[in-house]
């Protein structure tokens, strides 16, 4: 293992400290908890896209052998609805009751909870629960949900739409599309995508009757909101008698975020059978429950010169939302799509609307990029259209339309000021690695003689490390995203360091060490990295939007500078000096010389 006396380790490739538990089968996941007096949940969802409910009869299941107790949505009183955490102006924000009341509005929309004393009692007594079903209209289809007679899913929504939202300039848009020589048009299909997580979602809720605590572990990428979320919207439990622990967690890209149905059934059932409650996912249910990605539906035009360069943009999106807002559902086709759409190149005018509805189908939020891909996906095909209109190479039109260079900003179309750039550089790099010339000249050789081989090129922005607070707040979200982290040396020199980021397969320990042992002059084997638990850390947003290594590593490595600036002052008692002509130099503090700990909130 690499020590801080070797060269720096922060970015230096050195083997993963976390992998030799997880690839030797002692990785510590939900799912592996065992606590005593353990009971097993299993959840009766609608095999109907929409259909009311008449009458559930859990006569049958209720006398199976081992059932400890069945829940249905009308014994849930006095809970509330799961939240929507990220508003939009004039968004409609229907009713999402945990276990579905009256009308269950998508296939795998939960309407009750078995809970027995094994796993197999359970799933056993669930199939024996009777829903009697009217079958209501259903709309599925992305470009159909607004129409005129689509099934209308909640009523504070008309024609299913849950808001309209724009960005740019619709005149200056509509000018440039007037006076264009070119115009190309394309409907882009976006398709809707499935999570498929390695491990499935999974939680196990455990109430304290003595104490009034519960303890939810859970399969999450930010356990504090989740615990923020679930007490102070859903459940009405006082945030500090709650405590949530997200121990390794196999995968995620975004689908583990959000708030769920079955934590927060979980949650409440535990405390009505004062028994441990445990719930893990199948591969079926997690196809048909976990959030899904994309579903945009999005016809855009282009305006051009003659010579290729862009005039124009023009962009009107159906975004799906499902039929329910997520978590963070409306920030998706809005704040995180709409932003990008001047991509890396210069253009003349942009306007972009964009419809989100629901529809009869799981929800959609953040998943891999959220929003940035559909951008990017929609900039680079109409760009491609518009080569081949103007039988212009692919690659010239892009360097046509560059922005140039650039060190000191560079304010878009759609809101957003990029800091510094040089793509026509990015491009002479790539073009070094490929002889562009050669390879067409063999792909036509290739195609007389009935080979076909193609090229594609794709040249983007991305949008990373979603902070900070003061503007995610100024769009809409309704938390801050900051970043917490707390440095402790301890006085034999050992370093634990407390990270609201959490890890689910990205190698955050490792990372964090290096950074850690680089800075204080540690063994990086010294380093103990501690996330994922409300009880241990004071607060954190947690890990998505590639934000873990850029915001949660810089709240540590603000609470390093903190250490150092202690260890002069130390130092500069023990000298007799004063704390401003001592210099940190490297890392030379003795472990005796101090202790400290800072929480730094960056």
């Amino acid at each position: 293992m690499a020590t801080a006396t070797d060269a720096r380790l922060f970015g230096k490739s050195i083997k993963r400290r976390e992998d030799p538990r997880f690839i030797t089968g002692k990785g510590n996941y939900t799912d592996d908890l065992k606590l005593a007096g353990m009971t097993y949940a299993a959840f009766v969802r609608s095999p109907h896209a929409h259909a009311k409910i008449r009458k559930i009869d859990l006569a049958k299941a209720s006398a199976h052998p081992g059932v400890v107790a069945i829940f249905t949505g009308k014994d849930m009183t006095g809970v509330n609805s799961l939240p929507c955490g990220w508003l939009l102006p004039d968004l409609k924000v229907p009713p999402h009751p945990p276990l579905a009341v009256d009308t269950a509005r998508y296939v795998g929309d939960p309407v009750a909870i078995v809970i027995a004393e094994s796993q197999d009692a359970a799933l056993d007594a669930a199939e024996k629960v009777k829903v009697d079903w009217d079958v209501r209209p259903s709309v599925t289809a992305t470009a159909k949900a607004a129409d005129k007679g689509a099934a209308q899913i909640h009523e504070v929504a008309p024609s299913n739409v849950a808001f309209k939202w724009q960005i740019g300039d619709a005149a200056a848009t509509d000018a440039a599309f007037k006076s264009a020589p070119v115009v190309v048009k394309k409907r882009i299909v976006n398709q809707r995508l499935v999570a498929n997580a390695m491990e499935p979602r999974a939680c196990v809720a455990r109430y304290e009757d003595a104490t009034g605590d519960l303890t939810l572990w859970v399969t999450s990428q930010n356990p504090h909101v989740h615990r923020l979320l679930m007490t102070a919207f859903v459940l009405g439990i006082p945030e500090h008698k709650v405590r949530v622990i997200a121990p390794d967690v196999g995968g995620a890209f975004g689908s583990k975020i959000f708030l769920y149905n079955e934590e927060t059934v979980c949650s409440w059932a535990t405390r009505r059978i004062k028994r441990p409650i445990r719930w893990t996912s199948t591969r079926r249910e997690a196809f048909q429950t976990d959030a899904q990605g994309r579903d945009h539906v999005t016809d855009v035009e282009l305006a051009l010169s003659r010579e290729g360069k862009i005039l124009g943009l023009r962009v009107k999106t159906v975004a799906n939302l499902g039929a329910y807002l997520s978590t963070f559902a409306p920030a998706v086709p809005t704040y995180l799509y709409g932003t990008l759409l001047n991509g890396v190149y210069e253009m003349g005018a942009i306007h972009a609307e964009v419809t989100g509805v629901f529809t009869n189908t799981t929800p959609v939020d953040a998943y891999r990029g959220a929003g940035r891909p559909e951008a990017a996906y929609l900039i680079e095909r109409i760009i491609e259209a518009g080569a081949a209109a103007l039988k212009m190479d692919v690659l010239e039109i892009r360097r046509k339309n560059f922005i140039p260079k650039f060190a000191d900003g560079y304010q878009t179309k759609v809101a957003l000021n990029y800091d510094s750039g040089n793509y026509g550089a990015a491009l002479d790099k790539l073009l070094t690695m490929l002889d562009y010339k050669k390879f067409r000249a063999e792909q036509e050789a290739s195609r007389k003689q009935g080979k076909l081989i193609g090229i594609g090129f794709s040249t983007y922005i991305e949008a990373c490390s979603i902070a900070p607070s003061k503007v995610v707040g100024s769009l809409g979200a309704q938390a801050g995203l900051y970043e917490s982290g707390i440095v402790r040396v301890h006085p034999t020199g050992k370093v634990t360091v407390l990270t609201g980021s959490h890890s689910h397969g990205q190698g955050h320990e490792t990372t964090f060490s290096q950074l850690v042992a680089d800075e204080l002059g540690v063994p990086i084997d010294d380093v103990d990295i501690v996330h994922g638990d409300t009880g241990a850390i004071a607060f954190g947003m947690g890990t998505y939007g590639s934000r873990s290594a850029s915001v949660g590593g810089t709240a540590i490595h603000m609470s390093i500078e903190k250490i150092k600036e202690k260890g002069k002052k130390i130092a500069a008692h023990l000298l007799e000096a004063s704390p401003n002509d001592i210099e940190y130099v490297a890392p030379a503090f003795l472990p005796e010389c101090f202790f400290f700990e800072k929480p730094v909130e960056g």
